[in-house]
């Protein structure tokens, strides 16, 4: 079975990165851009046959270590 997490910072929380490819968008001449947020994808390959046993092992997988829950929020798909 996969998973996929997608991980952005929360509203209100700070996006330099995003905020560097805005400028680079805007120098490039794409100038409709008003805001950009970036954030990661991990993909999962896992042994766990059970769909609800997956999502539940992945959010907490999420919790302990590929998402700052502090700052970060996160979503989880099982594909």
């Amino acid at each position: 079975m996969k998973a996929r997490v997608t991980v952005m910072l929360k509203n209100g929380v700070l996006d330099p990165q995003g905020e560097a490819v805005r400028h680079a968008l805007g120098s490039l001449g794409f100038q409709g851009v008003e805001g950009v947020r970036q954030g990661k994808v991990i993909e999962l390959d896992l042994t766990e046959t059970d769909r609800a046993k997956a999502e539940a092992e992945v959010r907490t997988m999420c919790e302990k270590l590929l998402a700052n829950t502090v700052i970060e929020s996160y979503r989880v798909e099982i594909l």
